[in-house]
């Protein structure tokens, strides 16, 4: 059993992960960030979950590029294949949960 306070979770460098799970190939990882990641595409699906702060997410569609702001509480999620980017605006904890060895 682990019980994890994701407000007090701080991490040495951007993308700093705290591993919570891995079930059966999929992980649960809590990161915090205050850094742009970079634009990639997951191998599986991925839902990602914003639990404190904001985030801008960039994806494509079709080849075209858009943006959302995801406010706390908001979830995304990118089926196989959609290329994405989070730029946190300001200080961001995300809940990820994605295949085992996703970018």
């Amino acid at each position: 059993m682990k019980i994890i306070r994701s407000k007090s979770f701080t991490g040495e460098r951007a993308w700093a992960a705290l591993d919570i799970a891995n079930m059966n190939g999929i992980t649960t990882r809590l990161h915090w960030t205050n850094q742009p990641y970079k634009w990639h595409v997951n191998d599986g699906q991925e839902v990602f979950a914003v639990l404190d702060g904001r985030v801008e997410m960039h994806f494509k569609d079709n080849g075209v590029e858009h943006s959302t702001i995801l406010e706390t509480g908001d979830v995304f999620y990118a089926s196989v294949g959609t290329a994405h980017v989070a730029h946190p605006l300001g200080v961001a904890r995300i809940l990820v949960v994605e295949s085992e060895g996703s970018v």
